[in-house]
């Protein structure tokens, strides 16, 4: 990719880029397949990222873009593929790999966390955020939705009013970020108790992968999902799981933190 500032704007419309996804996964029996639309929207978000004034946003802002995405690969699915996790989830990994690869963003916590519960009554469904990655110069921001989500939660005295939970703590992740010269943001604590029965899902990611370190920089701590039944007995949960929760059930969703950027000097 070669990028050159140029003060004739004419002239910088003849910038090209070309990424090539060559090498991606198949699309699989899953529903991590993400739509042609999410993939080119995650590369959009980056390109948009290294801007340093607003543009509009149409479809002229990938002219000078070729994407190669490969036919029938996870970021190219035919239908009738799953998609439902492929918004949330792959295309965090797209921007992940897209900045690494620029060296200028260690691994952010690449996954949205979603949590969904409920009843025939009623359904509930939240995003948790995740620790930051750091740079050049500056630290990951701790427990943040990263990138291209941006949605917020819901009050802990909303949630508790209209729905049977209760939220047991909800707080910064301590010692989840990567450590480094600029260190990675922290992530989440969230744990939920539940009074009445219902059923429960999480979709995440790095569970088993830690978000990368940049430039000699520690990578963060990968996530973890379980559910303490009765406040007491630990049952770990996949990074794709469902389970049935009984009136006292804890559910706990601890969210991976972002990588650091260069090397850790103790002195």
């Amino acid at each position: 990719v070669a990028l050159q500032s140029d003060e004739n704007f004419s002239s910088a419309l003849n910038l090209a880029i070309r990424l090539d996804f060559s090498g991606s996964s198949d699309a699989g029996d899953h529903n991590f397949n993400a739509p042609t639309a999410v993939s080119k929207a995650a590369v959009l978000y980056v390109l948009r990222s290294l801007l340093d004034e607003k543009i509009p946003l149409n479809d002229g802002c990938l002219k000078p873009i070729t994407i190669k995405l490969p036919e029938d690969s996870v970021l190219n699915p035919k239908f009738p593929r799953a998609v439902v996790a492929g918004n949330v989830e792959t295309s965090q990994a797209v921007v992940n790999a897209l900045w690494g690869a620029l060296g200028m963003l260690a691994g952010s916590a690449g996954t949205m966390n979603n949590l969904s519960f409920g009843t025939q009554k009623y359904q509930y469904y939240e995003t948790i955020g995740g620790g930051a990655g750091a740079g050049p110069g500056f630290h990951g921001t701790d427990s943040i939705q990263t990138h291209m989500t941006n949605s917020k939660m819901t009050d802990p005295e909303v949630i508790e009013s209209r729905f049977p939970v209760l939220v047991k703590e909800f707080g910064i992740r301590k010692e989840s970020g990567g450590k480094g010269a600029w260190c990675g943001g922290r992530g989440t604590v969230r744990k939920l108790e539940f009074l009445e029965s219902m059923h429960v899902n999480i979709i995440s990611n790095n569970r088993f992968h830690q978000p990368f370190g940049l430039a000699g920089g520690q990578a963060g701590q990968r996530g973890s999902n379980y559910v303490l039944r009765q406040g007491l007995e630990k049952q770990e949960l996949a990074s794709v799981d469902r389970f049935d929760a009984d009136p006292g059930d804890v559910m706990v969703i601890e969210t991976p933190g972002g990588g650091a950027y260069g090397s850790h000097d103790p002195e």
